[in-house]
């Protein structure tokens, strides 16, 4: 029997060892489930998604792409390819005549909030006055992520299966419409909310990114339980909140009976955001209180 020389034998078993760690972290790490059972005609599939992932990071997700091929239709939480629908959401996101912005704040606040816009977008409220602080609120956060988190939403794994099936012509659904994305996008919070919500994550900007920096740790991680419970933590001072959380708790019942027609007419291919999946509320566990079987792809 031919004896290896002792440093081969370290550097296989360290690969053996590397290999085990990898195997028991992507049994845990799961992000793609199989939904059957109820009224479900055939199976269908549910892809939890993070916007700051790269999309180089689906191809690390086993049997995506064949659960994908298997269905007839894309879900999502809004279609991003209806162009109308877009045009009428950057129409919602816009103030009315009568709400003049700077008078909802002092005018240190005023000039702090343009102050670091035109450091971060380099636009100030003189060109962006005439949009909803909620709209603001996103924008600048977006572009935090650009910077600290290197978001790309050109590179995003969030809209890419919407990308595949608009090439291939296979339809593409949003469970929620328009007027709903609006109202949850710009005006689900009271404007004077809003307006303090803004404020705060310009005062405040390293909140968002260490919130976002966890989220998306814990997804890649397959966690989605524990992104949950992090939302709805006492620690969180983000401007996701608890409110808003439990507003996607309540938006998540009204989706299980928007997916039930949908379910019944052959395979989806459903992909939403991580943070609206994990807990005792999620839309997965949601889905097995209405009676569907809900259950990892790539188990062990």
């Amino acid at each position: 029997m031919i004896s290896l020389p002792r440093y081969i034998k370290v550097v296989l078993i360290s690969i053996i060892i590397h290999q085990s760690s990898f195997i028991n972290n992507f049994v845990q790490a799961q992000v793609l489930y199989e939904i059957s059972g109820n009224s479900a005609a055939k199976k269908s599939y549910l892809l939890a998604t993070n916007r700051l992932v790269d999309r180089t990071f689906i191809d690390s997700i086993p049997n995506v792409f064949s659960c994908y091929t298997k269905c007839n239709k894309v879900l999502t939480e809004f279609a991003m390819q209806d162009y109308e629908a877009i045009a009428a959401l950057r129409q919602a996101s816009i103030l009315p005549d009568s709400v003049k912005l700077h008078k909802y704040y002092s005018e240190d606040d005023y000039a702090a909030i343009d102050e670091a816009l035109n450091l971060t977008l380099n636009m100030g409220l003189d060109k962006l006055c005439r949009m909803k602080p909620s709209y603001l609120t996103e924008l600048y956060r977006a572009e935090l992520f650009r910077r600290w988190l290197n978001y790309d939403e050109q590179r995003s794994m969030e809209t890419f299966f919407e990308e595949v099936a608009q090439q291939t012509d296979k339809p593409i659904f949003g469970i929620d419409n328009v007027g709903e994305t609006m109202y949850m996008l710009f005006d689900r919070e009271p404007f004077h909310w809003q307006c303090e919500e803004l404020k705060k994550v310009i005062d405040f900007p390293e909140q968002e990114v260490r919130l976002e920096r966890t989220i998306r740790s814990m997804y890649l991680n397959g966690r989605l339980n524990d992104i949950a419970f992090l939302v709805q933590g006492p620690d969180n001072t983000s401007s996701l909140s608890y409110s808003d959380y439990q507003v996607y708790c309540q938006r998540n019942q009204q989706w299980v009976k928007r997916l039930e027609p949908y379910l019944t007419d052959g395979s989806c291919f459903i992909t939403l955001n991580c943070i609206y999946l994990g807990g005792d509320k999620g839309l997965i566990a949601q889905l097995r209180n209405a009676g569907y079987k809900v259950k990892p792809v790539n188990r062990k």
